[in-house]
């Protein structure tokens, strides 16, 4: 016996012929009912009916329980198998069976481990009919590991920078649900700024000085084991770069301490995903997350966007403040690129994410039970899809059919088991898994022999009850084999259905679309087979509707006041009603001021808090009706001063004269709160290439509420319009209706052509693409076209997606080529392109330039010559000449390190060009070699050229040793670049008197080979400068400085001193100090008689700032200082300690002695300038030293 799936409703002809409902004999399910007394006396192969998901995962801290449930007759037994073997379970005694069923229950509360029961179970329910099997049950224990132990430094950063704080969680099973919270348990607050990555990250796009905390704790809450882990708190710091710089400014210099800013803006980067582009694969029905978090400053906003399509509507879902795209029931169709756009003020970034649904084996057909009559035939279908396909394998009493016992009446076809003349013997239970990589299915499906008479089993003289107008559905449930036929009558004397208001269903039910009053009656359903017949009868009553004949009314009352609502109900006599009075959707207040009597709702003393929406509802056993009603509560209230602000948002905005480049867009102002409209913004989106991002369209003047606005083909409108007054402009009005132009040919080509070669032999021909809304149509491609310049070739062309490359291969070395690019789509053609032109790919040059010779100008200058290389030779783009050269090393030098050669680019076709920058009196080698895009070419051969002498340098260093009365010696090193052969040394030298006046300059000859000269016949205790330098035959080299002094003669410093110990000097002395005494006493003595002594008001206003003291230890006196007097002539002026000069502390000219650049020569190139500081500008101070004068410089100044 074959089922035939009826249709859901099938209307009766018109005619007094019975209504039959013919349930054919064809491939289908009959499942058996569960009847009790039908399955008293009635075989059935096992079922399955309940079992434990594919991947259970259990607790381990409660006994495991592992379910299979069966029916069938006889009532099946149960095995299990574990791992693939069979599972005695008789020999655990932790393992128990539950009666009359197959779950197991695993005791490991007493004793045992979770972990010792991991596996793979599979439940066989078996009875004389066949064996069916449950899923493959993957059992394992939950796990919620501990955090490791970690020690969390402190992070210090700067305001306006960005964060990422990990999260990191445990490994757990199932995985954890990831939170931030603090110390006191509270959630962190999250904003577009900061929050919480799909991997539980916490990410900060700029951070500010409220973020400051130290207890950034992220939790883990393992909800199978109802437990929360704890990572350690992460403090976290943000300073201003004020604080930053009261912190470490004693380490920083100025450049480096103050030119740090605050608040730097920048555009945005991605925190995650990283990179330009990412993949996502995701399976088919799961919901499909996507995720993009930027950083920036200002904040960034995340925008997402479809390429070549767009977001599924009511599947898509934006979550994380827009920067997670979420949709559910992810299908194949889902697949393609998403872009993810980060914008704020100064700039955009996007990445794009590759999405790849692939699916896990689904029904298309899953194979149903078959009840068949002996002799019958019947099919079982598997039919699944997936990606990849899966597939489809089939078990017979969960054996492999391959190696099940053969039956004559079963024929294999791929995904269908054909059944002929099926025997009592064949009933079996089938069973069809479909698997790929991503998962499986497996499907229980019994073929059952039967020969059953027809059993109705709706109980008799059911009474159904129906309002009047509303459909009416008769049960008729039934069982037989064959599958019996059904037919319907009405009334006792069997009048049959003949009126086309009636439906049937396959399950016999029969259905009255809309029951009226004389549908009252008794109904009676008969089935047949060839086995026999059945009936039963049911009882039908139509009743009244209910309804509001009187309902509650709209009410405004002022505060205080007192109000009622009336609502009159009429409903059937044999239903009872109830009436329920709401406001606002929920129960009146428990309040004495409301009272509800049979038809009335009364409210006394009505405050503010009583406005709202009464509603009153009659509800029955078969119906429910309502009405409601509005509560205005007012008071007087005085008039309101007028308010200025920004205009209200304009609305109910309407498209009206749609056509293809054109719509008239008009709209209703909001009020202008006090200040005249100005003008209208129109902007538009278009949801199709740019969801979410508005654009300006036009503007128009205030006075006008339409605009005519221009449309381009093939972009999914939508406009808005906002109002602008003198205050300001308002918020954005609702959305207009969507308007979908109609495609065009595009109207633009791409720019930026460009054709160059990325190898010897191809051309890479690159091009702007058109963005979606330049498309114009769906079906965005690209003809690119090329033929070589100077050839006689057509034009080779061919079509390309919408990218934005094509490579040319197989092309000739360098070759001019002419390039077009046009963009078409489903509709035609863009306008002709214009034509570019391009170069196939360069190689390098193979040859080098020619007859290379070299014009040595000086000792540190040459000028090269060479010619030019072919055109054709150079094989790309002539970027230039480069010259190599490098100057001879000795032969220590060499071994020391390797030759370091110099290079020189002269852009262009130039060929000639000059080497600066050479040493002197060296031997130097060079050649040359052409550039192009690819890179060099071979050199040419080796030149050799010889730079003459030049001037030497200052010797290395210069010191003055073992001075006396009358002689100095002067030791030197030779310069550390002689740039040539020395022929002597030039000394030249001259006194200083203590004013710094510079005395006869005295010139002499040394040898070259000297490093040693003494000085003899010189003055005692006496300051000489020297200029000392080398000279070669080109002249003389840079001078070094330094001063030294004679010894003092000690007889006369001794004359010097003892003048203080003569006594006419020590009696002098003691008569100026009696005289003052006696001065002292008489200015005392004047004050003591009121007078004033003007003298001393005098001397005490000015004072003398000559009087200097003497020191009492040595009777000489004090020294005399100014605060330019202890300023050194020159850095490095002054004889160090160990009687040293180093070259770069006697580089200085002369002139760093004068004043300035004031320091003048004499015709025979003597020195006439002071010795002398700032100082020389004062000459009427005297002659003031600028070091402490001794005994023996103070004679010298007297004579």
């Amino acid at each position: 016996m074959q089922l035939k799936i009826m249709p859901k409703k099938k209307p009766l002809s018109a005619g007094r012929v019975p209504l039959i409902l013919l349930l054919c004999q064809m491939i289908s399910a009959l499942e058996v009912p569960l009847d009790p007394k039908l399955l008293e006396d009635l075989v059935q192969p096992p079922t399955i009916t309940q079992q434990s998901p594919k991947d259970y995962i259990i607790d381990p801290r409660e006994n495991i329980v592992i379910q299979c449930e069966a029916k069938g007759k006889p009532p099946p037994s149960f095995s299990w198998t574990r791992n693939g073997t069979h599972f005695d379970i008789d020999k655990d005694p932790l393992v128990t069976m539950k009666p009359d069923s197959g779950t197991l229950i695993i005791n490991i509360m007493s004793e045992g481990k979770a972990e010792t029961y991991e596996g793979v179970y599979q439940c066989t329910a078996r009875n004389e009919r066949g064996a069916a099997v449950s899923n493959n049950i993957v059992v394992r224990p939950s796990r919620s590991p501990l955090w490791t132990k970690e020690k969390l430094e402190p992070i210090i950063l700067r305001n306006g920078q960005s964060l990422v704080l990990p999260c990191r969680p445990p490994i757990g099973l199932p995985p954890p649900i990831i939170f931030w919270m603090d110390n006191s348990f509270q959630r962190l607050p999250q904003s577009e700024r900061v929050s919480q990555g799909l991997n539980g990250d916490l990410y900060f796009s700029n951070v500010l000085p409220e973020d400051t905390r130290e207890d950034y704790i992220c939790y883990a809450r393992f909800n199978h084991t109802q437990t929360i882990q704890q990572k350690q708190p992460i403090s976290v710091k943000v300073i201003s770069v004020d604080e930053l710089n009261d912190t470490i400014a004693a380490n920083l210099s100025d450049t480096e301490f103050y030119g740090a800013k605050s608040n730097r803006e920048r555009p945005p980067t991605f925190l995650t995903p990283e990179g330009n582009a990412s993949n996502k694969e995701e399976l088919r029905g799961n919901v499909l997350s996507l995720e993009c978090i930027a950083e920036g400053l200002p904040t960034p906003i995340i925008y997402w966007i479809k390429e070549d399509g767009t977001l599924p509507m009511n599947r898509t879902f934006y979550r994380n403040f827009q920067k997670t795209l979420q949709i559910i029931q992810v299908s194949e169709a889902d697949s393609g690129n998403y872009q993810c756009i980060a914008k704020n003020a100064l700039g955009a970034i996007h990445h794009t994410i590759s999405v790849t649904v692939k699916a896990a084996p689904y029904w298309i057909m899953a194979p149903q039970n078959l009840v068949l009559s002996p002799g019958e035939d019947g099919a079982l279908i598997c039919r699944a899809n997936g990606n990849p396909k899966p597939r489809i394998s089939w078990l017979s009493n969960g054996v492999p059919i391959e190696i099940a016992p053969d039956d004559p009446s079963r024929k294999i076809d791929g995904d269908t088991i054909i059944f002929s003349n099926v025997q009592e013997r064949s009933s079996a239970v089938y069973q069809c898994n479909a698997s790929n990589e991503y998962g499986y299915l497996l499907a229980n499906a019994f073929v059952n022999v039967l020969a059953e008479p027809p059993r109705i089993l709706t109980s008799a003289n059911t009474l159904y009850q129906v309002i009047a107008n509303r459909p009416a559905f008769l049960d008729c449930a039934f069982f037989g084999s064959p599958l019996p036929t059904i037919e319907w009558f009405k009334g006792a004397k069997g009048s049959a259905l003949g009126e086309d208001v009636y439906g049937l269903h396959e399950n016999g039910t029969l259905e009255i679309p809309v029951a009226q009053k004389e549908s009252t009656g008794t109904y009676t359903c008969v089935a047949r087979n060839k086995l026999g017949m059945a009936k039963n009868e049911v009882n039908l009553e139509i009743k009244d509707p209910t309804r509001i004949i009187k309902q509650p009314e709209y009410a405004v009352v002022q505060r205080g006041n007192t109000v009622s609502f009336e609502c009159k109900v009429k409903h059937d006599h044999t239903l009872i009603p109830t009436v329920t009075w709401l406001k606002d959707n929920c129960e009146l207040p428990n309040d004495g001021r409301f009272t509800v009597d049979k038809d009335h709702l009364v409210v006394a003393e009505v405050s503010d808090d009583d406005g709202g929406t009464y509603t009153c509802v009659a509800n029955t056993t078969l119906d429910s009706v309502s009405a409601s009603a509005v509560l205005s509560v007012v008071a007087p209230t005085p008039t309101p001063a007028p308010i200025y602000d920004v205009p209200n948002p304009p609305f109910d905005l309407e498209l009206t004269d749609q056509l293809d480049k054109s719509v008239q867009l008009s709209w209703t102002p909001g009020d202008d709160n006090n200040s005249p409209i100005t003008k209208f913004i129109i902007e538009y989106e278009d949801a199709m290439h740019e969801a979410g991002l508005w654009h300006h369209q036009t503007e128009v003047p205030g006075t006008q509420t339409t605009a005519q606005l221009k449309l381009s083909p093939y972009v999914n409108y939508s406009f808005r319009v906002m109002a602008e007054n003198s205050l300001g402009r308002s918020l954005p009005s609702e959305a207009s209706e969507q308007y979908l132009t109609k495609a065009a040919e595009p109207d633009k080509n791409p720019m930026t052509v460009e054709g160059l070669g990325s190898e010897p032999d191809n051309l890479v021909i690159t091009w702007k693409p058109l963005n979606g809304f330049e498309s114009n149509g769906p079906g965005l491609q690209y003809k690119v076209s090329w033929r070589q310049k100077d050839g006689d070739d057509e034009w080779t062309s061919v079509v390309v997606a919408n990218v934005s490359k094509y490579i040319v291969s197989g092309t000739p070395t360098f070759v001019p080529y002419l390039i077009k690019v046009q963009a078409l789509n489903d509709v035609g053609f863009a306008p002709e392109p214009a034509v570019v032109m391009g170069h196939s790919g360069e190689d390098l040059p193979m040859v080098a330039p020619g007859n290379v010779h070299v014009n040595v100008v000086n000792s540190t200058l040459a000028e090269v010559h060479w010619d030019p290389v072919p055109l054709k030779s150079i094989r790309g783009h002539l970027q230039g000449y480069r010259i190599y050269y490098w100057k001879a090393q000795s032969s220590s030098k060499r071994n020391r390190r390797h030759i370091e050669k110099k290079i020189l680019t002269f852009q262009g076709s130039k060929t000639h060009g000059m080497l600066p920058g050479l040493e002197p009196f060296s031997h130097y080698t060079l050649h040359i070699r052409v550039v192009n895009g690819k890179g060099e070419g071979p050199a040419s051969p080796d030149r050799v050229f010889n730079t003459p002498e030049g001037v030497p340098s200052a010797p290395s260093a210069l010191k003055i040793v073992n001075p006396t009365l009358d002689s100095l010696t002067l030791e030197w090193d030779p310069p550390s670049h002689p740039n040539g052969i020395l022929t002597e040394y030039t000394l030249k030298y001259q006194p200083i008197n203590s004013t710094h006046e510079l005395g006869p300059l005295v010139d002499l000859k040394i040898p070259a080979n000297k490093t040693r000269w003494t000085l003899k016949n010189l003055n005692f205790s006496t300051r000489y400068k020297f200029y000392f330098y080398a000279q070669t035959s080109a002249g003389s080299g840079s001078q070094i400085t330094e001063e030294a002094v004679t010894t003092v003669d000690e007889a006369m410093a001794s004359r010097q001193v003892d003048i203080a110990t003569q006594g006419w000097f020590i009696g002098l002395m003691c008569a100026v100090a009696l005289l003052i005494l006696i001065l002292l006493i008489v200015c005392f003595i004047r004050r003591n008689k009121g007078g004033k002594y003007p003298v001393k008001e005098k001397e005490d206003a000015h004072a003398d700032p000559e009087i200097q003291p003497m020191k009492e230890d040595d009777g000489t006196f004090g020294e005399y200082s100014d605060a330019e007097d202890h300023k050194p002539l020159k850095k490095g002026s002054r004889t160090p300690s160990d009687r040293t000069v180093k070259k770069e502390d006697s580089d200085d000219s002369l002139v760093d002695y004068g004043e300035g650049v004031n320091g003048q020569f004499n015709e025979d190139g003597s020195f006439i300038g002071q010795y002398s500081g700032k100082k020389e500008k004062e000459p009427a101070e005297g002659n003031e030293s600028s070091e402490a004068p001794s005994p023996v410089n103070a004679m010298n100044s007297f004579v």
